[in-house]
């Protein structure tokens, strides 16, 4: 008898028994992991250094392979025993703990980044939407090393909001921050993801990026 997966409509990522462990290693550092997302959710994962925060979303982005498990998101199983959906094709966008912005690029160049598939005019207009959405109007035509963590920050979420990922996930994006300026983005943030209306999986160690930012939050 084979049971199928049943997906609500409203549920963006579904992580079903998900275990994972390095190759070469035994000791698994995620064990049957599991756990949905809904449309719209900011969703805090918290935990301590090493307890496979990080792993887990590259494991949804497809970075990394589960040893079992699968994950499905917007319906479509992306991995399981049989199926290995690429990360290009998985509808998902990252933010890194360094940003991960190309230096020789400006940063209008940088946001353009992944609409290489769009024609230049609708480019040209979701490029501009972001730069609006991020507060960075005036500053198109700087390079990343002109601009402040801050501004970095928003440029990398930018990046990878612009393609209109099926969610977006955030690996410790404050760390780089300073106490005060943390302050700030967290407050930026939640407005640009609402406004977006974009759901995200944010990792951290903060408590306080999860009581800011998110609406619930997953312990591991």
């Amino acid at each position: 008898m084979t049971t199928e997966t049943v997906v609500q409509v409203d549920t963006v990522v579904q992580v079903d028994n998900v275990s994972f462990n390095y190759p070469g290693k035994r000791e698994k550092i995620i064990e049957r992991c599991s756990f949905s997302v809904d449309r719209g959710e900011i969703v805090g994962i918290l935990g301590p250094s090493g307890s496979g925060k990080s792993t887990l979303l590259r494991l949804v982005a497809g970075l990394e392979i589960p040893a079992s498990g699968q994950i499905i998101i917007c319906g479509q199983t992306v991995v399981s025993e049989k199926i290995s959906v690429p990360p290009e094709r998985r509808g998902v966008g990252m933010v890194f703990q360094d940003y991960a912005l190309f230096p020789h690029l400006t940063v209008e160049r940088n946001i353009e980044f992944g609409l290489h598939k769009l024609s230049k005019k609708d480019r040209e207009q979701r490029k501009k939407a972001m730069i609006e959405l991020i507060h960075l109007n005036g500053l198109e035509k700087r390079y990343p090393h002109e601009l402040s963590g801050g501004q970095q920050q928003r440029i990398a979420m930018a990046r990878a909001l612009a393609p209109k990922p099926n969610i977006l996930l955030m690996d410790e994006p404050f760390s780089n921050l300073d106490t005060e300026l943390r302050q700030a983005i967290r407050t930026d943030l939640l407005k640009i993801l609402k406004k977006a209306n974009m759901t995200c999986l944010l990792v951290t160690h903060d408590q306080e990026d999860v009581k800011q930012i998110c609406d619930r939050v997953i312990q591991i």
